[in-house]
């Protein structure tokens, strides 16, 4: 970066932190704001797994806040799907409400049975009672979108103060090769506009540029002005449609085996609701990944207990399309062209990034039909999708690689089912794929008293099973090659402490990446969390991982499988001293084993967030040494609103950050975040086009948004 320009970023930073004062926009007493990082945190556990879409849980637990629950019309699945109830207290909420129709406010969360202080108070954010005026819903649909609160206008600006690799002049003078660079600058624009209503509409677009991408008008590179669009049109309860959908979109039915667009968060310190899915049908998509969703029209009709969904899908993917007389593998005379896979990552930085940007078209065609019991807690569903690519997909040859799903089409066909009875609540789905395989899970949650909680889950996934759109309960990313059981258990000794654990036992019939013969493992977690105050928490977690990997010989012609063994430690305290000042304190520690040999790493933290008149702030001092990549430390740090930072620490060093925000008046809030990472005994920092020279990495975030209120 030019020093002029680096001088310019740190005035802009220098002014919003000591001219500019923040302020919290004044909340209903009843419904607080929205600790995500601490929710967030007692559902993911310690992070540590890079492959988790973050972004995409922050962006689903966001809509959830935005479009708090109405207790007086909620569902049963649409409570469930908060990860927060058990079922014993799922089934007191419903017959206190029919016992007690329409709530009044949220102050009767107290008086249902079952219902503890420190759970009402992860509820209340989520949940809303609100007035039941009829005039409201009689006004027309432009009024009402005029008039709503719900309505923003956001514009947020990321950079890397250092300049990377990717950024610099390649000199080729001396090998004659065109070197690979990044093609466009190193700022990052996000734009974004939502107007949504909770059971009445949404409508909302999304323009999004990464470091590295180039702000071009190019129709022949498919690159207009901003690299990623998206926008959704979402109406509700339209008579007999339960929701009508436009342009982006996902979908959720029964335990994400086949449909799985939604809020996943998989094994964590939640070791109870979290293994549940709901039939949350259709959803606006409003995330930025750009792989992760549908796009084209959707629909959820009704009639008596039936609930039709029928959807349709159109949208281009990238995928570094080869033609088969370019591969080893083509026979003599054949043209016919294949992809490896799609690329997800959604950057469009380099020339080969480019040359792959929605190169393929997927199509995508089905539908569900779920039966609700009448006056009984139970679902059934029956799901069909086809999948339908203009070109082939074909693996890399590799030999972990051999059950891969392979060729234009894919069929699945699946059922699911939810079942309450007394305080047990039954789940499952199972598919089939026309590729040749099955797949199933099937769980159990069970209240066995006010103190007591357990579940159980089992998975099967075949090699030849294959869904391309699903993301159901497991170990790996992917629902194929696996075989597993799961036990988890919640106990409350006393009012104050809450042991939470679960173990974690699978087996993979076939090899994977980095594991070249069939294996198996296990995982558990335990933590002591010890509670006092609404306003005070601490608890200890130990979480431990044990799973195949390949270890080299000394001659590196053989690999052998080693079970590779990971074991994490966290001590963390929460501390609300008064309404204006947070403190946050965590100490964490990792060993890894692999082969005989044992590295470790830590990272300590101290946070402190003010919360004064007019002005917030959040700031975190870290330190971190790991002896290598495999000890890296994740930990979930806050950041402007709509945005999440999970950075993955290794090495040793220093990591800091500062967040500010402004209230300028009831509509306009802005936010900055400078974050600074230190790493001692290092002369670069990252690899490849990311590589930086130096010890240090600094970053700045700015956002600016206006609510329409």
């Amino acid at each position: 970066m030019e020093l002029g320009n680096k001088k310019w970023l740190a005035s802009v930073l220098f002014t919003f932190l000591v001219v500019k004062s923040f302020v919290t926009s004044a909340q209903n007493v009843a419904r607080p704001a929205l600790n995500l990082e601490l929710f967030a945190q007692e559902l993911i556990a310690q992070p540590d797994n890079s492959d988790l879409m973050y972004e995409d849980i922050y962006e689903n637990l966001l809509q959830y806040y935005q479009q708090p629950i109405n207790l007086n019309q909620t569902t049963r699945e649409e409570l469930e799907s908060l990860f927060i109830l058990s079922p014993a207290q799922v089934n007191s909420f419903f017959e206190y409400r029919r016992q007690n129709s329409p709530l009044v406010n949220l102050y009767e969360l107290q008086a249902i049975p079952g219902f503890d202080v420190p759970t009402i108070y992860k509820l209340l954010p989520f949940v809303d009672v609100p007035d039941g005026s009829l005039l409201t819903q009689l006004k027309p649909l432009w009024l009402r979108m005029r008039q709503e609160q719900n309505q923003y206008f956001l514009v947020r600006y990321d950079r890397t103060m250092q300049q990377k690799k990717g950024y610099s002049f390649a000199d080729t003078s001396s090998t004659g090769r065109v070197a690979s660079r990044y093609s466009g600058s190193p700022d990052k624009y996000l734009i974004r506009y939502r107007n949504s209503h909770a059971r009445d509409y949404s409508v909302g677009f999304t323009a999004e540029k990464d470091a590295g991408e180039k702000l071009i008008w190019d129709p022949n590179t498919q690159r207009y002005g901003l690299d990623f669009y998206s926008a959704h049109v979402q109406l509700y309860n339209q008579g007999k449609f339960k929701a009508l959908a436009l342009g982006d979109y996902q979908l959720q039915f029964g335990q994400g085996l086949l449909l799985a667009g939604g809020f996943s968060v998989g094994k964590g310190a939640e070791t109870i609701t979290t293994l549940r899915r709901s039939n949350l049908g259709i959803r606006p998509y409003t995330s930025v990944l750009e792989a992760a969703f549908f796009r084209g029209a959707a629909f959820t009709y009704t009639w008596q207990q039936w609930e039709l969904t029928t959807f349709y899908s159109n949208k281009k993917v990238d995928g570094n399309v080869q033609s088969a007389l370019d591969t080893l593998e083509a026979d003599f005379g054949t043209e016919e062209s294949s992809f490896s896979s799609i690329q997800a990552t959604g950057f469009h930085r380099t020339l080969t990034e480019i040359s792959s940007k929605h190169q393929v078209k997927e199509q995508v065609i089905g539908s569900n039909l779920l039966f609700r019991a009448p006056n009984q807690p139970f679902t059934m569903g029956i799901t069909a999708l086809r999948t339908v690519y203009n070109v082939a997909i074909q693996p890399m040859s590799r030999a972990y690689n051999q059950f891969e799903f392979a060729g234009q089409q894919l069929t699945n066909l699946g059922t699911h089912y939810s079942y309450n009875w007394q305080n047990l609540n039954f789940f499952g789905e199972t598919a089939y794929s026309s590729s040749g395989g099955w797949g199933t899970v099937n769980g159990l949650l069970a209240s066995l008293s006010a103190r007591l909680e357990a579940s159980v889950l089992y998975r099967n996934y075949s090699r030849q099973f294959h869904s391309l759109h699903g993301n159901a309960f497991g170990e790996s990313t992917r629902n194929n090659n696996e075989q597993g059981w799961y036990f988890g258990l919640k106990v409350k000794p006393t009012t104050p402490w809450e042991i939470t654990a679960y173990y974690d036992a699978f087996v993979f019939p076939w090899l994977k990446y980095r594991v070249n013969a069939p294996s198996n493992g296990n995982e558990s977690l335990v933590r002591l969390q010890y509670r006092p105050t609404k306003t005070t928490l601490l608890y200890v977690q130990f979480r431990s991982e044990t799973k195949g990997r390949n270890v080299s010989l000394l001659n590196q012609q053989i690999d052998f499988v080693s079970q590779a063994t990971r074991k994490n430690y966290l001590l963390y305290l929460d501390y609300t001293p008064s309404p204006k000042i947070n403190l946050r304190s965590r100490i964490q520690h990792s060993t890894f084993t692999l082969a005989g040999k044992t590295t470790q790493g830590y990272f300590m933290a101290q946070d402190v967030s003010f919360n004064l008149k007019r002005w917030q702030l959040s700031t975190r001092y870290g330190l971190f040494d790991t002896d290598d990549y495999d000890n890296r430390q994740y930990t979930i740090e806050r950041d402007v609103l709509y945005a999440f930072s999970v950075p993955a620490l290794s090495g040793v060093g220093a990591h800091y950050y500062l967040v500010a925000q402004f209230k300028a008046n009831s509509n306009l809030d802005f936010w900055v975040k400078y974050s600074n990472t230190n790493y001692r005994h290092q002369a670069t920092i990252g690899s490849g086009l990311e590589e930086m020279k130096g010890h240090i990495r600094e970053d700045i975030r700015v956002q600016v948004r206006y609510g329409f209120n």
